[in-house]
């Protein structure tokens, strides 16, 4: 049995060191989920650039627009690219077609925020560099050889890593500085670090859309809850003043 135990081991090792997590440093995600305008642009970015592959289908339009404070009109003609303002946000590509052409299809991203956090997906968005061994001439450093696109770089431009000569143990060496843009995109790298935060941001929403409500309504608990404890204390008093 022990022996049984111990192949199936040295066959699951290997998989599991490649499905190993990133354990770099995250950049902190500083995102304000009250904050209307910014969840509006990342519904903006999410929408032309992310829903065409990734569906949302546990969130629909209609919820969208009225949590976001968008009229529905304007929400119809520049956001809903599939469906009607009552459905869910499915993309548009074929499933079985995009399992060929990227390995797997591309999943659901409905509650990404939820399962990988805000500060990883800030810095995964901010992390895609030039990588001419790969499929699509992208890798990430959060997600190591990732199978997808840059979609972004029309925003970003390409990025790259770049490196510095510097004096380490008495000798001059290249050392890695980290990913910069090669200034062709449409925005600034502050514009672009500002739009991944309201993308991140967004996304953080669509996990968990009663977010404010529920710490709103937590509020109004815990101070029930403390009225309670002071009742029940000088309830408690009173009870054993009579006993004794």
């Amino acid at each position: 049995m022990m022996k049984r135990f111990l192949i199936a081991l040295a066959f699951l090792l290997p998989a599991a060191v490649m499905a190993a997590p990133y354990s770099g440093p995250l950049d902190k995600a500083d995102i304000d989920q009250s904050d209307k305008a910014s969840l509006q642009r990342g519904a903006q970015i999410y929408m032309n650039f992310c829903l065409a592959c990734h569906s949302m289908q546990y969130q629909r339009y209609s919820r969208t627009f009225d949590d976001l404070g968008i009229p529905a009109d304007l929400g119809e003609e520049f956001l809903q690219f599939t469906g009607t303002p009552g459905s869910h946000k499915f993309s548009a590509i074929d499933r079985e077609a995009s399992a060929e052409w990227f390995g797997l299809a591309p999943p659901d991203l409905t509650m990404v925020a939820r399962v990988r956090g805000a500060d990883w997906l800030y810095t995964y968005f901010r992390s895609f560099y030039e990588d001419d061994s790969r499929p699509f001439g992208v890798n990430n450093e959060v997600f190591e050889n990732v199978g997808m696109p840059h979609v972004l770089q029309e925003l970003q431009g390409i990025p790259r890593k770049t490196y510095e000569r510097r004096m380490v143990d008495g000798e001059m060496r290249e050392v890695y500085v980290g990913i910069k843009s090669d200034g062709s995109g449409s925005l600034s790298e502050d514009e672009f670090d500002q739009a991944m935060l309201d993308l991140t941001n967004f996304l953080v929403y669509t996990g968990e859309p009663m977010i404010l409500e529920r710490q709103r309504m937590g509020m109004f608990v815990i101070g029930f809850l403390l009225v309670l404890l002071i009742l029940s204390i000088l309830l408690k008093k009173e009870y054993w003043r009579d006993v004794k």
